[in-house]
């Protein structure tokens, strides 16, 4: 989860080094630091926190020096304190990590044996110093890399630089992502391109099992076997200005402003206005005969999967089974033969999500993978991927990714329906005009904005907040429940309305707001009557509905909010926008980190 940077070439590194962290910080931000090398010395300075920390010490610790590394980190080993902060280092080298190292506790045995001591809680810790005892037995620099390598079980992605050689700069990959960035007279190292878009557009992607030794004039690198490997250089579209939040006050407010937009770049990839069909890209596989779908994801992705799965099985007639990730892995699936396993991640280096997809793989079944990031390992790995166009997602909590997954979806279950002719041409029609429909409705959702932010004031000083839905809204209720819980702290739990009374109901008094999502679909009358439920117990009711679901719902004493009516296939779509609005107001009001919650990190690439 952490996020790693490098830097060679004739420019100071350290400014360049806290730009690229500025840009991961998403990432991770327990701690912060840098290190460089300079006249045969490491130079380093960290610091517990945010990355304004860090900034804050180099103002009266500056370090100098053309070569250096940087990281910005989630703790997993160790507290995030400075004493744990990367980079770790000894006198011959200093190292960035992102990942695990597995068997840190039998190398760090080891190593106590031979002598050396530990001063950190890390399992990084073991990295520099197995690094700095291959050197002492006389290793040159890349063959002390290599050696290491080879002694580590887990996932990583690893920066390296040596206090005698301060013309190279070591990375190395097995897991977790890492991006080599190709300047002028300068080489850059990050953990996804977005951390070198002010420096340069020419990105390669190492592959698992790659190390690369970079100097100031290109990078070599090698395999899993050793043997010097090629790896495209692609341009990139990103910019230094990427990442900017514009007018809005956070990343997150202004992604959610995005989705008109991306959801909009999205359709247009897979609609095709003209006739009204989707198109996806050539498959390896053949849609017709896939007997069963398995859908596998970790989070906010795992409630677009959810919702996948009620609509291939009304409108592309497959059976689905749905998993978060890591209970897939570990309960022994039994996987129908030419089965079609789905994997959605925002990131596509979701940690668990990868796992799932390769075991997968090995059993047999085709993989296919909606994911943000095209250069991701889910995209490489998979038979095929489908890929959403939300750009670059800043903010922890997901919204604009989100949406963008269930249009690619949306585009998924069309096409799947009509390949196995579950569905006719015209219907197909009518649905794909639905979805194209989509961003102006949300649009005008945006434009009122200033509702919800007045109904966050009647959830601010809540202990708990239920959100009920039936059919595809559960999982949106979901989805709510996480965002608010993300951002605001407050404990929320969404729930299936007809499960009401099998439990949750009991915590339902005047202190326990109700947030309920009910389009006016066939699930709607159980859904109100779940409502009178609550209602009739106390219970404070935000109900989301549209203007047939108003004209039903009689004298309801609830606070209703009055939603643009649109087809059912894409109500989750549009009922996702209030609840993102509603959880960042909240947020809002409580004062909370709300592009940086607690705790969380945006890309979760250990388990």
């Amino acid at each position: 989860m952490c996020g790693i940077v490098g830097v060679i070439g004739n420019e100071s590194a350290a400014p360049l080094l806290v730009d690229g962290l500025r840009r991961l910080e998403y990432r991770g931000y327990d701690s912060a630091g840098i290190a460089t090398s300079l006249n045969g010395k490491i130079h380093r300075v960290r610091a517990e926190g945010k990355l304004a920390n860090l900034e804050k010490a180099l103002l009266t610790n500056p370090i100098e020096g053309t070569v250096g590394i940087g990281h910005t980190r989630w703790a997993t080993h160790g507290a995030p304190n400075e004493t744990n902060a990367h980079p770790h280092a000894t006198d011959k080298v200093a190292v960035v990590h992102n990942g695990i190292i597995e068997n840190f506790q039998t190398l760090r045995q080891e190593l106590n044996s031979l002598g050396y001591s530990f001063h950190t809680q890390t399992d990084t810790e073991v990295v520099p110093i197995l690094i700095t005892h291959f050197l002492k037995l006389g290793k040159k620099p890349e063959e002390a890399v290599a050696q290491t390598l080879k002694k580590l079980e887990g996932a990583f992605a690893l920066a390296i630089v040596f206090s005698d050689h301060p013309d190279i700069l070591f990375a190395a990959r097995r897991g977790s992502p890492l991006a080599i960035g190709y300047g002028n007279g300068a080489m850059y190292i990050g953990s996804d391109a977005i951390a070198l878009a002010p420096f340069t557009q020419r990105v390669a992607y190492l592959e698992d099992g790659d190390y690369a030794l970079l100097t100031r004039e290109g990078v070599t690198i090698h395999d899993t076997t050793g043997a010097v490997a090629e790896r495209v250089i692609r341009l990139t579209n990103l910019t230094g200005a990427t990442v900017g939040k514009g007018d809005y006050r956070h990343y997150m407010q202004k992604e959610i402003h995005e989705q008109p937009s991306v959801i909009g770049q999205t359709l247009r990839v897979f609609y095709q206005s003209g006739t009204g069909e989707i198109h996806l890209p050539d498959l390896p596989f053949d849609l017709k005969a896939i007997p069963r779908i398995s859908i596998v994801a970790c989070g906010t992705s795992y409630y677009a999967g959810l919702v996948a799965k009620y609509w291939i099985e009304k409108y592309a007639k497959v059976p689905v089974e749905i998993d978060i990730a890591s209970e897939f892995r570990y309960r022994e699936p039994i996987l129908d033969k030419g089965g079609l396993s789905l994997f959605i991640s925002q990131s596509g280096e979701t940690a668990d999500t990868m796992a799932a997809l390769r075991m997968c793989k090995q059993l047999g079944q085709h993989t296919l993978s909606i994911v943000n990031v095209p250069s991701s390992s889910m995209a490489i790995e998979s038979d095929a991927a489908l890929f959403t166009y939300a750009g670059p997602e800043i903010g922890v909590a997901s919204t604009k990714a989100f949406t963008t997954q269930l249009t690619t979806l949306a585009c998924f279950v069309l096409a799947l329906a009509q390949a196995r002719g579950a569905l006719p041409k015209e219907e197909v029609a009518r649905l794909s005009h639905a979805l194209a429909e989509v961003p102006a409705v949300v649009m005008e959702i945006l434009q009122n904005e200033e509702r919800f932010a007045a109904l966050a004031h009647g959830l601010q000083h809540a202990s708990d907040v239920l959100y009920l839905g039936r059919g595809t809204s559960f999982a949106i209720a979901m989805e709510g429940a996480l965002k608010l819980k993300e951002i605001s702290y407050i404990h929320a739990e969404g729930y299936a309305a007809g499960e009401l009374k099998h439990g949750p109901i009991a915590l339902i008094d005047e202190s326990v707001p109700v947030v309920v999502l009910a389009p006016h679909d066939h699930w709607f009358d159980k859904t109100i009557s779940n409502v009178q439920e609550v209602v009739a117990r106390g219970g404070k009711v935000i109900l989301f509905t549209d203007k047939s679901g108003k004209a039903h719902i009689g004298d309801l004493n609830a606070e209703v909010v009055v939603l643009p009516e649109i087809n059912t296939l894409v109500t989750p779509l549009l009922y996702a926008i209030p609840i993102q609005l509603l959880a960042y107001h909240v947020a809002i009001l409580k004062g909370t980190d709300v592009d940086q919650p607690r705790n969380l990190a945006k890309s979760v690439t250990v388990e």
